[in-house]
């Protein structure tokens, strides 16, 4: 286990590199620069800001240098947030994106998974009915449609909740956001482990240990359980990813000052090195949530041997 840890955490050097080397240059073909503006500055102030940013060398030289302060843990200098590191804009903008997604996908696991269970052991009754509805109207409708329903409803209908806006990590300010995040993967989750648990429900070993004389609760959690999260296991690392990334609709829609809100600045103003760093950052976590979700199988089925 631990060689095949060590191989994948090889593995991802190159996936990086292409990943930061394919964003690097398709960056750098577009046409504009970091310092187009409506208002025109002289030749020499542009001259100056191009060679502060090294962009008045040749691409390839600018390319190894950028991988020169990657190694060395530096994202760059934002071209557009004056006296500002890219560094510096990821760590306040991070821990905001990692609480709404957190929280999140974590309430989506255990909601998504005793519901998927409830709906499997009460197949084709009223309450499987409900649950696959529920399902499919977060699996059908956007983030960018359930956001203004839960804020016209709580917070203008009702008056519960702010409609945006964060105040310092204020609990009234994270439920709305969370409960968007939850909605969406509570209905792929559950989806996922209704369908597994049901096709693990007809197998010979459940029938085996039905003819036992096992009560059903010992069937279903002993048996039954385990073999049916692989399906569910396998969706934890994209809908992980997807619950950071999905920071871009769901910031902009309850104006959350996290990773999406700089994900759109950063690709609007060109501002390469931001725009790269969170891409960096994204890739990063993807492959190392894919690696966590690779040795959770391992845990689940002793049959796979890395």
């Amino acid at each position: 286990m631990w060689s095949y840890t060590l191989r994948r955490c090889l593995a991802t050097i190159p996936t990086l590199v292409a990943v930061i080397s394919v964003c690097y240059f398709l960056l750098h073909a577009t046409p504009g620069g970091p310092f187009d503006s409506d208002r025109q500055v002289s030749a020499a102030v542009l001259a100056n800001l191009q060679a502060k940013y090294h962009l008045d060398l040749p691409l390839w030289q600018q390319y190894l240098l950028y991988l020169q302060s990657l190694l060395q843990g530096d994202l760059g200098a934002s071209f557009r947030y004056a006296d500002w590191t890219v560094n510096d804009l990821v760590s306040k903008a991070l821990p905001i994106s990692f609480a709404i997604g957190g929280i999140s996908m974590a309430l989506s696991v255990v909601i998504g998974v005793g519901v998927g269970i409830w709906a499997a052991i009460r197949q084709n009754s009223v309450a499987d009915h409900v649950v696959m509805l529920i399902s499919n109207v977060g699996s059908a409708f956007p983030s960018f449609v359930i956001g203004p329903v839960l804020i016209l409803v709580f917070a203008v209908g009702l008056g519960w909740l702010p409609a945006g806006g964060w105040n310092n990590f204020e609990i009234r300010f994270i439920v709305l956001p969370v409960a968007l995040l939850t909605f969406i993967n509570v209905s792929t989750i559950g989806r996922v482990m209704r369908g597994s648990l049901i096709e693990v429900m007809h197998s010979n070993f459940i029938r085996t240990a039905r003819a036992k004389g096992l009560p059903e609760r010992v069937v279903v959690l002993r048996h039954a359980l385990k073999p049916s999260l692989l399906p569910v296991v396998s969706t934890l690392g994209p809908l992980a990813i997807s619950s950071i990334t999905s920071a871009l609709v769901t910031e902009t829609v309850f104006s959350l000052p996290g990773i999406g809100k700089l994900i759109v600045n950063g690709a609007g103003n060109r501002d390469y090195t931001l725009v790269l760093g969170l891409v960096v950052l994204v890739t990063v976590l993807a492959v190392f949530m894919n690696l966590l979700v690779d040795l959770a199988y391992a845990m689940l089925d002793p049959k796979i041997r890395y």
